[in-house]
């Protein structure tokens, strides 16, 4: 495993193991040894689900049992986990098998999210519940930011495209800026544009929650009109 390579990922995850065989271990794939990380995994998708189940709970005191499911699942399905685990390039670290490395298992959706939950597993069983908590707040803090409202499950981005579509006027265009800061502290800057000029521009600590806040200005504005 590539020294460099793997002090920038623990940055960016935030997280520094005690145990660093625990960490080892929540980053080799099945194929590439038998001490491998589908047991952390395990943990990992127990914990996930506890911490964010917890957490919106506590956010939408007024949803029900079904919104809260449709939220909990929006979060923790594969394909959030992937994208969470490749803003964070854990497929740099990844100790896979040659046959997985040949057909590109690096980029492999259950791969990468199987990987994300081995790592929360590990952080618990090497810092503790607290620490893992925060760890898993901090990683998913935009996603909790992004989640509709209770009534609806629709963010800003998919209501303004909508909306677009039900008036037959073509799809807005999303624009990236600049992007600033450190690695592990980016700020996106986005630019949405709409067919007839209108403008508005968005910034967050990803490409998704700049563009989110960019589409919402719109979309208050359609609504106004």
């Amino acid at each position: 495993m590539n020294p460099l390579l793997l002090s920038a990922f623990l940055r960016r995850l935030g997280y520094t193991f005690t145990d660093e065989t625990l960490r080892d271990t929540a980053l080799t794939h099945r194929s590439a040894s038998s001490r491998h990380n589908e047991r952390l995994e395990f943990l990992g998708d127990a914990l996930l689900g506890h911490v964010i189940t917890s957490q919106i709970y506590q956010r939408f005191p007024d949803a029900s049992e079904g919104e809260l499911s449709r939220m909990r699942a929006s979060l923790v399905k594969e394909k959030t986990l992937a994208e969470l685990a490749t803003e964070l390039q854990l497929g740099d670290v990844l100790h896979l098998g040659s046959g997985e490395l040949k057909s590109g298992g690096f980029r492999r959706e259950s791969i990468l999210a199987d990987a994300l939950e081995a790592l929360i597993g590990a952080i618990y069983l090497d810092g503790g519940f607290p620490v893992c908590e925060q760890v898993v707040l901090r990683l998913f803090a935009d996603r909790l930011e992004q989640l509709p409202d209770a009534g609806t499950d629709k963010d800003a981005k998919t209501q303004l495209q909508e909306a677009l579509q039900g008036a037959r006027l073509p799809l807005p265009l999303y624009e990236l800026l600049g992007t600033y800061g450190d690695a592990h502290a980016q700020t996106f800057h986005v630019r949405c544009t709409l067919h007839d000029g209108s403008q508005s521009e968005g910034r967050g600590s990803s490409r998704r929650r700049a563009e989110q806040q960019a589409a919402s200005v719109l979309l208050k504005q359609m609504q106004r009109a």
